[in-house]
Parts: C-alpha cells; sequence; structure tokens
C-alpha cells in the first residue's frame, strides 16, 4: 500500500513529496496512521548534513497517530490506541542505559540504518530519518518507539511532545534544574525555546527573558511566559545584566545552535550560574572560552540531548501541566499546514522566522 511522504533523496537536496510503499508491521514493529508531526529545526540539520543518516530517507521525528496494526509479540499497543512516537528508543542494555541516562542511548539511532519502505516510482529503499518517518501519512516504527497517547490530549497537539516539549521542557527541569524564584534566559524563540519559556514559568522563574533575532515573536515569547523580550544583537549580554540588577541571569538557555548564540548565552549567566546548550551546531561551529574567565566566573556549561528525558517518566508529568491548563501546546505552532507544505517550512526556519510548522493529516 503507498502512502505519501517526504522524501529526502540526498543531503543537501530538496524534500520531494512522493508515494512510498510500506511493508506491513513484522515482528515487534507498529503501523501509525499518522494524525500531526511537527516540523522541528533538527529535521533541517538531517536534510543539510549537520547531523548524518543513511538516505535516501523518510524525514520527521515528532508526531502522533493511531495504530492501525501490530506485529507478533508487540502487547503495549493494539490498534486504534492513540500513541506518541519517540525517535530516541532507549535500548536499556547499554552503559547510559544502565546509569539511567536513557537520553544517552548508545543504540537509540541504530534503527534509522534500517531500510524503511521503498519509493513506490522506481523501487529506492529508503530509511527512517531518526527512526520514525513521521513526514507521512502513516508509518511503520519498531514498538519501542511508540508510547500511549496520554489521555485528554488531542492527538494532533501531542505529536509536540515527541520532541519539542519534551526536549525543552527537560532542558528546563532536568538539565538546568531550574528553582523557583531564579531568573532564566531561552535564546532562540521556536518551538523549543517556546517550550522552555513554558516550563520556566512552571518551575517559577521571577524573570524570563527570551531573546530572539526577529522582532515579531515577541508576542509569542510574551504569550509562553517571558516577562522581558530582547531582539538579539551585539549588546545583549549588557541588556540581559542590565534587567537582573547587574548580575547575569541564574540560568541561560540555547535553543539556537551557534557558537556566537552559545557565547551570549554565557555571557549572559551570572558568576556561579548555569548556561545549558539545547541546540544543535555544526562542526564548523567553534566557541573559545580562556582559563581565567572559566575559574573567575565559576559558571557550569552543559550540553543537553533530548532535554536530558525520559519519555515514559516525563510524558505523564507533561500531561497532567497540559490538563491543568499550565501548559499550552498550541501556542507552540506557528502554523498548522499540509504534509505539501514541509518544504516551505524549511525555508521558513531557514530564514529565522520559523515556531513550529504542525503538519496535519
Amino acid at each position: 500500500m503507498a502512502v505519501r511522504a517526504a522524501v529526502l533523496p540526498a543531503v543537501g537536496a530538496p524534500l520531494e513529496i512522493t508515494g512510498v510503499d510500506l511493508p506491513e508491521p513484522g515482528p515487534g514493529e507498529v503501523r501509525v496512521r499518522l494524525a500531526a508531526a511537527g516540523v522541528c529545526h533538527s529535521d533541517l540539520s538531517l536534510s543539510d548534513g549537520t547531523m548524518r543518516v543513511p538516505v535516501p530517507a523518510v524525514l520527521g521525528h515528532e508526531g502522533a497517530g493511531t495504530v492501525t496494526a501490530v506485529g507478533e509479540d508487540v502487547t503495549h499497543v493494539a490498534p486504534g490506541d492513540g500513541v506518541v512516537l519517540n525517535w530516541a528508543p532507549s535500548c536499556g542494555a547499554c552503559p547510559a542505559c544502565g546509569r539511567g541516562e536513557v537520553w544517552l542511548c548508545a543504540h537509540a539511532l541504530d534503527g534509522a540504518a534500517r531500510v524503511h519502505a521503498r519509493r513506490a516510482d522506481d523501487g529506492t529503499e529508503l530509511h527512517p530519518g531518526l527512526n520514525v518517518a513521521a513526514f507521512a501519512e502513516e508509518t511503520v516504527v519498531p514498538g519501542a518507539c511508540v508510547l500511549p497517547a496520554p489521555d485528554g490530549v488531542p492527538l494532533a497537539d501531542a505529536a509536540l511532545l515527541g520532541c519539542a516539549v519534551l526536549t525543552g521542557y527537560g532542558a528546563v527541569h532536568h538539565s538546568a534544574r531550574v528553582r523557583e524564584g531564579e531568573t532564566v534566559a531561552v535564546f532562540g524563540v521556536g518551538g523549543v525555546g517556546l517550550a522552555a519559556l513554558q516550563s520556566a514559568r512552571i518551575a517559577g522563574a521571577a524573570t524570563i527573558v527570551a531573546v530572539d533575532v526577529s522582532p515579531e515573536k515577541e508576542e509569542l515569547a510574551r504569550a509562553a511566559g517571558a516577562t522581558e523580550y530582547v531582539v538579539a544583537s551585539d549588546t545583549t549580554a549588557r541588556q540581559i545584566r542590565a534587567l537582573t540588577g547587574k548580575q547575569g541571569v541564574d540560568v541561560a538557555v540555547e535553543c539556537v545552535g551557534r557558537a556566537s548564540t552559545i557565547r551570549t548565552a554565557w555571557e549572559s549567566t551570572r558568576r556561579g550560574g548555569r548556561t545549558t546548550v539545547v541546540g544543535i551546531g555544526g562542526k564548523e561551529e567553534k566557541v573559545s572560552f580562556n582559563a581565567l574567565e572559566i575559574f573567575h566566573w565559576g559558571r557550569t556549561l552543559a550540553g543537553c540531548v533530548y532535554g536530558n528525558s525520559d519519555p515514559a517518566r516525563d510524558l505523564p508529568v507533561l500531561a497532567g501541566h497540559i490538563r491543568s491548563g499550565a501548559f499550552d501546546l498550541g501556542a507552540l505552532v506557528t502554523e498548522r499546514i499540509t504534509l505539501d507544505g514541509i518544504p516551505a517550512a524549511f525555508d521558513t526556519m531557514i530564514a529565522g522566522k520559523g515556531g513550529r510548522a504542525l503538519v496535519v493529516f
């Protein structure tokens, strides 16, 4: 059975919306009809080669939908169940998983090398981008890549839980460990940044500064919880210090992945504060520090993978915040598009104007 999907034919090539032939689910696999998929900057990083995965591939890693069929040995979901896709399933056996750091699982992306489907027009083998190939009307994934959708959360909105929300929430609560009354700056008001802003508000941060190159994102940022908005410039760090009694923020969360932004986030953090880097940058992005400033400022600089989150643990917690109204999934969505609109959404991200485009099937 052929379904429509967004295929990356080669690194650097434009996406092609075309038909793909999906196999029936084999042992341990699940077939899902997508309700929605989020267009994430990580998809752009796959297409331009910043992150390397086998190609050609069906992209998309943030999605939710309904189970239509299951293979042998699948018992945790059944046809008709709503599910959230998990692009980074943990193996449970590697050293990282043994330490409870499932977000660092050594085998989380092994599935990206498997043959996922074939092009309907010429039979070319296709791989599943980041395991789940969510830019398609339907997908077939390993059972470990699906989690039961939280009760009371519409499936289209639940798609955002698969990456943006877990990453932004986890960056604030697990990596930076924001405490009530602290000051926070979030760099980059895309989907992850908007999730981080809401999460900082939930954590009880007193001052929440949003930073972005686009003045047009101020309304979005303030709706998500920002108390201050700074348009990025050469004086950003100075402006943030002025907003925090000349001290700098307790926590800076960088959601862009550029050397200049990481450096500015570091300089905006108070002495002894925490800088968390969520954004995925290329190898050519070099950040420099001198030995004296590392000693003198006493700041902590930490990377953050998938928000240091455990989806099985964190999804129920997030669902509670959503049902209570504390977290608004709709606030992350800047536009709702069809599958055919994904290439244009990529162009918007490249221009630095993207929030979160949601593909609704």
